[in-house]
């Protein structure tokens, strides 16, 4: 009988210790996450008094002693925490991403882990703390970047990436441990629904490691989402895979109804601000959002805040223009899925129960020809907030009459009201 109760403790205590190796984020939490559509990215830190790139201008265009000392000047007085924020809201953005440790190795909360902190500087203030109880406040979703590289950290061993000469051993172990440390420190403090990892390619870090502090985060909070940098990013989400959900960067992510992913792309050109930095137009913006919903995927949109702390007046009214255009449009983009047909130059699709909202980007002529949709009945076509349209079907496309001048010269959106529910609806090839 005690052979048989010890057996049955080592298989349960077996059971547990796979469970807990195998935690991953609940579906219904990355189904919340997805749901959100469009987020606020926000690179920040002492580089902007230089006005260079945040991490990657250390050792090139700014000297690294120079660089390592910028924080003693660091003091964005005119930086508020409920201004950034509700500029986010604005914009119909549902959650916001700080940098709250980016390559350079500077810590924008007062870690107890490290000394190259927001405190050591004359700002003192903590600007993750802040944007957290923000965004708590404000009904935003607060998310936090934080780096799996650091060239500051004597721990590290790539000091500088432009120069091997430069680097050192280094102590990994010492190094993961620190990272831990200031990792459960942020979640358990500032309750991120998100964790945004980036600095996965050198060498020193692994895979192996990426698993270790997946599964860390997870004994930590379960609940934290984590992209696919923690380990070694592939364009897949697999049983190798670190992370829930895939990130490519300064472009739009092909439709993909089987993964999760999300694109980041900056407002301007450069992550951390720059002084005169272009600008994309309101056109530019408002397609880049639409084309990743109909691809069934999030847009984080990076801004730059300046080096006193304020995010330019330009950036702020071009958001506020792309959430006047959420206001109008946003049914047709949060909550939705991509689909079911594959954007192109000429317009792109979003679905939610019975509807498909088509996004048109320009009108080439008076007709918008789309391929038919199988085994479905259109019960109701117009432009949302708008007139009725006319939909002819012939032979394999639906002919879709156009005014000759489009309701929104940055997007319309016509409305199909169907006979069954989309989702069911398999993605078809659309034609340009």
């Amino acid at each position: 009988m005690m052979k048989k109760r010890v057996g049955l403790i080592i298989v349960l205590a077996l059971s547990t210790c796979i469970a807990i190796a195998q935690q991953k984020t609940p579906k219904a939490v990355m189904d919340q996450f997805m749901d959100k559509r469009f987020g606020m990215f926000i690179h920040f830190g002492p580089v902007t008094q230089r006005g260079t790139e945040i991490g990657w201008s250390r050792n090139k265009e700014v000297a690294q002693a120079d660089y390592d000392s910028l924080y003693h000047e660091f003091n964005p007085t005119l930086f508020n925490a409920d201004t950034w924020v509700k500029t986010a809201k604005d914009a119909g953005m549902k959650y916001l991403v700080i940098t709250a440790k980016h390559h350079d190795g500077f810590c924008l909360w007062p870690t107890v882990f490290s000394d190259y902190n927001v405190s050591r500087s004359p700002f003192k203030r903590d600007i993750v703390g802040e944007l957290a109880q923000a965004c708590k406040t404000q009904g935003i979703t607060f998310c936090i970047y934080f780096t799996v590289l650091d060239w500051h950290d004597a721990d590290y061993p790539i000091h500088n990436p432009y120069d091997s000469t430069q680097n050192v051993k280094g102590d990994m172990t010492a190094f993961k441990t620190r990272m831990k440390n200031e990792l459960k420190e942020v979640i358990t403090k500032y309750k991120p629904f998100m964790l945004w990892f980036d600095g996965y390619w050198e060498k020193p870090w692994t895979k192996e490691d990426g698993k270790e502090i997946y599964q860390f985060i997870k004994s930590v909070d379960v609940n934290v989402i984590v992209n696919n940098r923690l380990g070694k990013v592939s364009d897949k989400l697999n049983d190798e895979s670190v992370g829930d959900y895939l990130t490519p960067e300064q472009t739009i992510g092909k439709l993909n109804m089987a993964e999760p992913w999300e694109s980041c792309i900056t407002i301007c050109n450069q992550w951390a601000w720059k002084p005169n930095d272009q600008m994309k137009s309101l056109k530019q913006c408002i397609q880049t959002l639409v084309t990743t919903a109909s691809g069934n995927g999030n847009l984080l949109f990076n801004v730059g805040p300046a080096m006193d702390g304020h995010i330019e007046a330009r950036q702020v009214k071009r958001l506020q223009d792309m959430g006047a255009w959420l206001k109008l449009y946003g049914e047709s983009i949060y909550s939705t899925h991509g689909g079911p047909y594959a954007p192109n130059e000429q317009y792109s699709a979003t679905r939610k129960g019975n509807k498909v909202y088509l996004h048109i980007f320009q009108r080439k002529d008076g007709t918008l020809i789309i391929p038919v949709l199988p085994n479905v009945k259109i019960n109701k076509a117009y432009f949302m907030n708008g007139a009725a349209v006319t939909v002819k079907t012939e032979k394999s496309n639906y002919n879709i009459a156009l005014p000759a001048v489009l309701p929104d010269e940055n997007c319309s959106v016509i409305v199909l009201e169907l006979n069954k529910n989309t989702i069911d609806i398999p993605v078809i090839p659309a034609k340009a």
